[in-house]
């Protein structure tokens, strides 16, 4: 396969990012539900014309594409790989916004810098998943029976997640969090879009840059779990990767889409149990019951409909609420001049 699509795909990608951050949200500012849903809307349809696209380049074998590591796929099967893989990393990033939505509200961050902090995030994850999917599949074509871990690590996941509770996160427990504290000082209140900023000499790191660091290191445990679950989808890795990143690129216009109705999808998590229980028995039984991409789309489709389908029925749940006892009293008054809004809580430090 020729490295051109990889380049033509990575090189858009960049440009799409560097319009976002660079032309239409130069400054911070509140990203309205109206506004996020049109991008998240633009997103989709972005995914599914690349989708539709990609059928023709592996039906037609263009730059070589759909003939490599012994797999000739023609462009039915490549659409259906993609758009499952797609929806099977969207869903999953689905549990990932209630981690971003209670550290935002963790380190109290300010409506309008949300975005940029999101937006360093995600490419920060596209690295982290580019990374991850190439090294995957080289243990997967190296050792076959790799394939087996990764499908129990789904299982154990999905057992893992039944049992745990939305709110058990601590992000002063951690270590990268600890580190940083440790290598600079941190600042007591936010300095507008920075992330450093340079006081009495010397350099200070600023609330937002701890938000960014913990939103970081919960993506690649996240994708610990979603990058395998491709895997149970697809090996090819021009797919993976393409769906990986065109999920995680509508994932910071979904966050702001879904953010202030979070608390009525009580029963998705339910079903993103269910999605990574079936990927990791799929991929259990890949070498003696192959189960063909059309059923993974139609009962992955079937288990987050009724998911939604039953948050919407049934009550919400109640809406998850800041900490409001501070962990530790030692942290500083805020810097004279700045709001409420724009200070340190006092359990940053």
């Amino acid at each position: 396969m020729s490295s051109l699509p990889w380049i033509v795909f990575v090189v858009l990608v960049l440009l799409l990012l560097a319009l976002d951050l660079g032309v239409l949200n130069r400054s911070p500012r509140r990203i309205t539900a109206r506004e996020a849903l049109r991008w998240t809307a633009f997103w989709v349809l972005l995914a599914m014309t690349w989708n539709v696209a990609l059928g023709f380049m592996y039906e037609y074998h263009w730059f070589g594409i759909g003939v490599h590591y012994g797999m000739h796929l023609s462009g039915q099967q490549a659409a259906l790989q993609f758009l499952t893989s797609y929806l099977v990393e969207e869903s999953l990033s689905v549990d990932n916004l209630f981690v971003m939505a209670m550290v935002f509200r963790y380190f109290s961050v300010p409506e309008r810098l949300q975005h940029r902090v999101l937006f360093f995030g995600i490419l920060g994850a596209l690295v982290f998943r580019g990374i991850f999917i190439v090294a995957g599949l080289a243990l997967i074509n190296l050792f076959s029976w790799t394939v087996y871990v990764f499908g129990a690590l789904l299982v154990y996941t999905a057992v893992r997640m039944l049992f745990t509770k939305d709110d058990d996160l601590h992000p002063e427990q951690n270590p990268l969090l600890r580190l940083a504290r440790r290598v600079l000082p941190i600042t007591s209140s936010y300095h507008d879009e920075r992330f450093l900023v340079r006081l009495e000499g010397r350099m200070h790191a600023t609330p937002l840059l701890l938000a960014l660091v913990f939103i970081e290191a919960s993506d690649v445990v996240f994708a610990v779990d979603s990058v395998p679950a491709v895997f149970g989808v697809t090996r090819d890795p021009f797919i993976a990767f393409t769906s990986n990143v065109f999920a995680i690129l509508g994932l910071r216009s979904l966050y702001f889409a879904i953010a202030a109705v979070m608390s009525s999808f009580r029963y998705i998590k339910v079903s993103l149990v269910l999605v990574l229980g079936f990927v990791g028995v799929k991929m259990l039984l890949t070498h003696h019951m192959p189960i063909g991409s059309g059923i993974s789309l139609g009962v992955i489709v079937s288990l987050l409909g009724l998911g939604v389908i039953a948050s919407l029925v049934a009550k919400p749940k109640p809406e998850l609420e800041a900490p409001t006892e501070p962990r530790d009293q030692s942290v500083a008054a805020g810097t004279p001049g700045l709001g409420a809004a724009e200070r340190t809580p006092d359990n940053l430090r």
